[in-house]
């Protein structure tokens, strides 16, 4: 699929959701129904699970719900109140489990338990409870920073105000969900939509005494600070909950196997329509606290935890027409324009084809009567052509030879790691002069992971593209904000705000900037340990020169995770004098700061590498703690490297003999876990 397609609907999602979240949240006044707002909010969050450069501020992965209003009170929690990864199949959850296994370098064998809870569609609080009193209410808010709804939470009567319980944490955030049952919900449906917005919009009434009208449930399933924490498993603290007085779920089970997972996910799936409240699917976390603990966290998310969704939805359309639409890198994406069809509470008019291949192997022609789902693969997508339907004057489709922005003959790139053609097909852009390149490099250059410019959005930077105001970043900056104030749909006051904004943006961390200017295959990860290599950047100027960028990419290719594909691209990149006259240009408009490391811990100022595989945790989890500790990682033996770590399980004898010859310092597993317990 070309990314132009795939960031183009990713931002439709956001802006509607945003839509909605600005009605729901701010107005109490909900435009959808429950399963459309979370339909979105699921498509937007599996996207950016399945393509990692997609990221935008106002995005659920972000903001974790909306800006707290100004009705309440804002207060930042002791720990954000993040969302969860979501999985909608049995595939999921084994990826789910696999990653699990593989950070905790545990054996394919070795058992998890976790946790299975249901999933109630309802408005997540967090109740803070200081010496057994409850202190101090908050909503979700966007993650970070809750509302002050003490007083709204108090009128709940499932909700303790005091407990006297010997065993109760000195403080104890207690996290869980405010819903409306269904048949209480039937005695108030005049006044709202659905359950769930029945129970936000009561939650955010100014007047308590209005909110206590309404027969608000509480069901607690988590935490946040505790102390002293006196359980050790998520079991544990669920079966504690119920003693010191508060509701849990009755469905909740422990599982272990994915035959446990799959029967369980079954039959509630099935009794679902039965159960006095609406469920969306069931949440399963790791048990044990310290396997928690030892995960983490990937982005936004927890890496021990993760919502199963129920079924898939799937409907069938006639393809219009398809259409071919060029992204960042090049990439060419079909797109099927289908009529618009409702798939499980959302109209889909537009379905991916992924590449020239995919249209190959499941004869998809414009004309066609096709199967759209929507579900795992956020974006919808043709799952088959219903071939009995099939006018038998329809021809294939024939993929274009030629760039349809350029002109440029198509390619389809060798690679590397699987030695073989990638399916994609792309328009090489030899001269770095694509318009539909450009336009799209400027989009990513505006985005959230990159310069993050406030209400600079795609379609914002279309209109100026088409009114040739910009080309390339630097033009962002020298806007002229008193002809933008005359253009149709702004004013002073937005033409004043988004000066702010783009002056705001001006300074940027070096990684920031290095994703930000677009290089093929160096994403945020690549930016990351290309800019703890160069820190500044004068240092990363240096790879504008010819002699002094051969040397630096010698050197580069030592670095983890930075290989023959990267160098390559590096190279390309800085050896056109386009690309070069546009990023000097840029610099000279914007502010970099030098790129923030670790100045303490035990690696500070130390390389390592590791070869083979070690007994006790993995290479992935031995890589984060040297990274948190102050130190590098390479790839390569060399004279930079302060350390070899070999692993039990099949290291390379060629890095050990090299590092001797170079007298490295060579770890055995024993010698490093008591560097790390130094």
């Amino acid at each position: 699929m070309q990314r132009k397609e795939i960031e183009k609907f990713y931002i439709s999602k956001i802006k509607k959701l945003r839509k909605y979240d600005k009605a729901y949240f701010e107005k109490d006044s909900p435009l959808v129904v429950d399963r459309d707002y979370d339909n979105i909010k699921n498509e937007i969050l599996d996207l950016e699970n399945k393509y990692k450069y997609l990221k935008h501020k106002d995005s659920p992965s972000e903001k974790v719900g909306y800006e707290p209003s100004n009705k309440f009170k804002k207060v930042e929690h002791d720990i954000p109140m993040l969302s969860l990864a979501n999985a909608f199949n049995k595939q999921n959850i084994e990826d789910f489990l696999k990653k699990i296994k593989n950070f905790l370098n545990m054996k394919n064998y070795e058992k998890i338990v976790f946790s299975a809870e249901p999933k109630i569609d309802g408005i997540s609080a967090s109740l803070k409870y200081i010496e057994g009193i409850f202190t101090i209410g908050l909503s979700r808010g966007d993650g970070k920073t809750g509302e002050d709804i003490t007083d709204n939470l108090k009128t709940i009567r499932d909700i303790p105000k005091r407990i006297n319980k010997s065993n109760f944490p000195k403080i104890l955030d207690v996290r869980g969900e405010v819903y409306i049952s269904r048949s209480d919900f039937k005695k108030i449906n005049k006044r709202f939509s659905n359950p769930r917005n029945a129970a936000g919009g009561s939650l955010r009434q100014k007047d308590f005494n209005e909110t206590k009208k309404i027969p608000l449930k509480f069901v607690a399933y988590g935490f946040g600070n505790v102390d002293s924490q006196n359980f050790k498993t998520q079991s544990e603290y669920l079966k504690l909950l119920k003693e010191w007085g508060f509701n849990t779920n009755s469905l909740n089970r422990l599982v272990t196997t994915i035959e446990d997972i799959e029967k369980n996910h079954k039959m509630i799936e099935t009794k679902r329509s039965s159960i006095d409240y609406d469920l969306d699917g069931l949440v399963y976390k790791v048990d044990d606290l310290k396997l928690q603990n030892r995960l983490g966290f990937a982005s936004n998310s927890p890496r021990w935890a993760i919502a199963h969704k129920f079924s898939a939805e799937k409907g069938f359309s006639v393809i219009k027409n398809i259409e071919i639409q060029v992204g960042r890198t090049g990439a060419l994406t079909p797109v099927a324009k289908i009529e618009p069809i409702n798939v499980g509470g959302v109209i889909v008019s537009n379905a991916t084809l992924h590449n020239q291949d995919e249209i190959n192997r499941k004869d998809i022609r414009v004309g066609d009567t096709v199967c759209i789902q929507r579900a795992g693969d956020v974006i919808p997508q043709v799952l088959y052509v219903d071939k009995a339907k099939r006018n038998k004057n329809l021809k294939k489709f024939n993929f274009p030879d030629k760039c349809p922005s350029c002109g440029s003959k198509t390619i389809k790139e060798f690679n590397y790691s699987t030695k073989k053609n990638d399916a994609v097909t792309r328009c090489p852009d030899i001269e770095f002069n694509c318009k539909e390149i450009l336009r799209e490099k400027l989009k990513h250059f505006a985005s959230k992971d990159a310069l993050n410019i406030d209400g600079f959005g795609k379609k914002i930077i279309d209109n100026f593209w088409n009114l040739n105001m910009i080309k390339f970043p630097a033009d962002i900056f020298n806007l002229n904000f008193k002809k933008i104030s005359h253009l149709e749909g702004w004013g002073d006051l937005s033409a004043s705000n988004l000066e702010k904004a783009i002056k705001k943006s001006k300074k940027i961390s070096l990684d920031k900037l290095i994703f930000a200017i677009g290089i093929r295959h160096i994403g945020q990860e690549n930016a990351k340990t290309l800019a703890k290599y160069f820190e500044n950047l004068k240092r990363f100027e240096n790879l504008f020169e010819k002699e002094k960028r051969k040397k630096i990419l010698n050197y580069l290719l030592e670095l983890d995770g930075i290989g023959k594909t990267q160098i390559n691209s590096l190279e390309t990149f800085f050896s056109n004098s386009n690309n070069l006259k546009t990023v000097s240009n840029l610099v000279k408009e914007i502010d970099v700061t030098d790129f923030k490391t670790s100045k303490s811990g035990v690696f500070y100022g130390k390389t390592i590498m590791f070869t083979g595989g070690l007994s006790k945790m993995s290479r992935a989890e031995a890589k984060a703690l040297v990274e948190k500790e102050g130190g590098k990682i390479l790839g390569t033996t060399s004279k930079k490297l302060d350390y070899l770590v070999v692993g039990e399980s099949k290291p390379t004898s060629k890095k050990i003999e090299r590092a001797k010859q170079l007298n490295i310092k060579i770890l055995d597993e024993n010698s490093w876990y008591s560097l790390l317990n130094r």
